[in-house]
């Protein structure tokens, strides 16, 4: 699933911490968080479709990953991001 160029430029927008960031933590987090709402919404439809489902599954894991790497780094810039996305500790 490729994230269209307008919706993706307003993720990263929301998220940087710079004028040019777009490889943050925090930023990919947000990037991950909306492909999998994508995907989630997909499987509700095509309940069968196991590779979409491995590869949601992947993107959890990566994101819970990052999500511990940035509470490790940085525990407030953690909690205002989990706040963002609505995200369950």
């Amino acid at each position: 699933m490729v994230l269209l160029k307008e919706k993706k430029t307003e993720v990263i927008g929301n998220f940087k911490a710079h004028s040019k960031d777009t490889g943050s933590p925090a930023v990919q987090i947000a990037l991950l968080t909306e492909k999998i709402n994508y995907l989630s919404e997909h499987l509700q439809i095509h309940r069968k479709d196991f590779h979409s489902r491995r590869g949601l599954l992947q993107m959890v894991g990566k994101r819970r990953r990052l999500l511990t790497y940035l509470k490790k780094l940085d525990p407030q810039k953690y909690e205002d991001t989990i706040k963002k996305l609505n995200l369950r500790k």
